[in-house]
């Protein structure tokens, strides 16, 4: 059964050549039923190795799929290989069971869209590069996975193309993240070049064996990985174009966010842990950058009047809880909250596409309200999403998930008090944004500028269907890792620790669990509750505290992202361009003009001979073949 691993990738990509071949020939229907199968066909395929691989686990816990070498030059010789274990396992099946669910409510979402076709060639294109990345035996394989969701996230991104403001976005998020490729393409030559093998396994083997920890070249090697991790998944300081990533379509931001783009950051840092371990400051840093991102976005998602930059804000908010427990060494942490989140996160972008597709595309939560009575599914999904978000105790599975990483924060020999600090703090700013968004939308009384729902538009099977089952997972999914106080089934945990190191607990104790879960439950109600009573009964606090003046200073501060896209232009963007003009004269420019000017040069003085004289040209015919056979005779 393991031998159809192949098929996992190969299936979104077969997918995608037919939608771009014959798309155009199909009827609008078919094409989506073509791109959802596509995607429904790896979960089946993912379904049976699970059977396979938990039933009669491979040697050492590892398969191994050669499908076909690839680039042989000397001892470079990277091949096309696929490597399953269990933290591959468990990627490729969040990617492709949520993948399928966004793809069937892309069905419906989409269906208006004149380039539906290419739409779903494109989320196809983009799931099966997103498998590769995660199923690569290799780093080449994995770098090419890499670079495909990056052109496939410029792609979908800039869908609506028409609209300038689209189009900036695309091209702002393929370039910010481009930054992030080179650092990874950099390390992955240094790897090469000290190492002498791209197979990541092999790698991790030779560097712990070669290396010291804390040796210069580990260090170096360490960071370039990170900085690759954290322009994909959206980290300070390359954060800033994922909440602009949102001018695409709603299954798009669902796709980017839950599934795919975002996580693939996390998987690196996780899949190449060996390296971090040998470089235990860059590792710090890790916690470092998550613990200030998952800060800083989540006093931006506080600002946000667009439904869709909220939930952007929290992407990048979450994501840094799962740096802040690769940080501290809680590796198996991080996987269990990235599928938790793919569970919620993808469950709250498809409820805000059915709101705006019922409100006319209308994305601004104050002309909502009321929509409790009007959209009573969304309604009730939302609200389960969003308490996943907000990690409410005991029954949402994002609580589990958080409260493991806040408790491997304090307890792990890499963590601290600081950073469990921060991570409350962030639990509680969560708490803050969901609920204020949830709230004004779903139960603030509506007024006369709020839009009504369409009652033309139904949520049809295709959207129903997705929400639902993402519901059940937003609420069940936690019991894949129970703590001791909890019942102490850790499956997820046991799972993954034959791919993962487990954390290295130098403070832990049952007393210490109990009294830090209880905080972090206490936290996440107690921001529930003030939003409830400063939205609901008292609206006029807020108002009253934004309109003055350090309000409206840190309202527009915290709207515009802490300024980094100011601080972006001004001393990156604006130099880099400055230095452009400066050089476009410089001595290799002025040799490629010489070229140009003698080629036009040519080109007047041969004009010169096109007269129109038919005999001057058969003459011209004779003398040159009276040269060309002086040239035989004599040379």
């Amino acid at each position: 059964m393991l031998g159809l691993l192949w098929l996992v990738p190969i299936l979104p990509y077969a997918g995608f050549l037919i939608l771009t071949l014959l798309g155009r020939y199909l009827p609008r229907k078919v094409s989506g039923v073509v791109g959802t199968a596509a995607v429904g066909g790896s979960v089946v395929v993912t379904v049976l190795l699970w059977i396979s691989f938990v039933s009669a686990p491979p040697p050492d816990n590892v398969y191994v799929q050669l499908l076909w070498p690839w680039i042989q030059v000397g001892s470079f010789s990277p091949e096309i290989t696929l490597h399953l274990d269990s933290l591959s396992l468990v990627m490729i099946s969040v990617v492709t069971f949520v993948g399928f669910l966004i793809h069937l409510y892309s069905t419906q979402f989409m269906i208006d869209e004149e380039r539906y076709n290419r739409f779903f060639a494109e989320m196809n294109l983009f799931v099966g590069s997103m498998l590769t990345l995660v199923l690569a035996d290799n780093l080449l394989l994995l770098f090419f996975g890499w670079e495909g969701v990056g052109l496939c996230s410029y792609l979908l991104i800039g869908f609506w193309y028409q609209d300038p403001a689209n189009g900036r976005a695309a091209r702002k998020a393929f370039i910010v993240t481009r930054i992030g490729d080179a650092a990874l393409a950099f390390g992955l030559f240094l790897l090469f070049d000290n190492l002498g093998t791209l197979r990541i396994q092999e790698l991790m083997q030779r560097a712990t064996e070669q290396w010291s920890v804390g040796s210069g070249i580990a260090v170096a090697a360490a960071a370039l990985v990170l900085g690759g991790a954290i322009g994909k998944s959206a980290q300070v300081p390359l954060q800033i174009w994922l909440p602009d990533a949102m001018a695409g379509p709603t299954p798009v931001s669902a796709l980017i966010h839950a599934a795919t783009m975002v996580t693939a950051g996390v998987y690196l840092i996780a899949r190449t842990h060996a390296l971090f371990i040998l470089a235990p400051a860059v590792q710090l840093a890790v916690a470092i950058i998550g613990a200030v991102t998952l800060l800083l976005s989540g006093f931006s998602g506080l600002a946000q009047r667009d439904i869709k930059r909220v939930l952007a804000y929290s992407t990048i908010s979450q994501i840094g809880y799962m740096f802040l427990a690769l940080g501290v060494g809680a590796w198996s942490a991080a996987i269990f909250h990235l599928m938790t989140h793919a569970c919620f996160k993808a469950l709250l972008f498809l409820s805000a596409g059915v709101i705006i597709l019922r409100l006319e595309h209308e994305h601004d939560i104050y002309k909502m309200g009321g929509l409790r009575r009007e959209l009573p599914l969304v309604f009730w999904v939302f609200l389960i999403g969003a308490c996943s978000l907000s990690a409410v105790p005991v029954i949402t599975a994002g609580f589990y998930s958080k409260d493991l990483i806040l408790y491997d924060a304090w307890v792990s020999a890499s963590g601290s008090p600081w950073l469990w600090g921060a991570g409350l703090l962030g639990a509680l700013l969560t708490s803050f944004y969901t609920f204020r968004a949830f709230f004004v939308a779903f139960l603030r009384e509506p007024t006369p500028t709020v839009k009504k729902a369409s009652p033309l538009t139904r949520t049809g099977a295709a959207m129903g269907i997705p929400l639902i089952v993402l519901a059940v997972l937003a609420i069940v999914a936690g019991v894949a890792d129970l703590p001791p106080i909890l019942g102490n089934k850790p499956f997820l945990t046991d799972f993954l620790h034959t791919a993962l190191p487990e954390v290295n607990e130098v403070r832990g104790s049952l007393g210490l669990e109990r009294l830090l879960t209880s905080i972090s439950g206490l936290v996440s109600v107690i921001g529930i509750a003030v939003m409830y009573f400063l939205f609901i009964p008292f609206p006029r606090l807020v108002q009253r505290a934004t309109k003055t003046p350090v309000g409206v200073a840190l309202h527009q501060l915290w709207q515009a992202g802490w300024g980094f896209d100011w601080l972006d232009n001004e001393f990156i963007v604006r130099p880099f361009v400055w230095l452009a003009r400066l050089d476009k004269d410089d001595v290799i420019d002025l040799f490629y003009d010489g070229v140009a000017w003698v080629t036009r040069g040519l080109y007047h003085a041969l004009s010169y001979t096109q007269t129109g004289g038919v005999r001057l040209y058969a003459a011209a015919i004779a003398l040159g073949a009276i040269f060309v056979a002086a040239l035989v005779v004599f040379l």
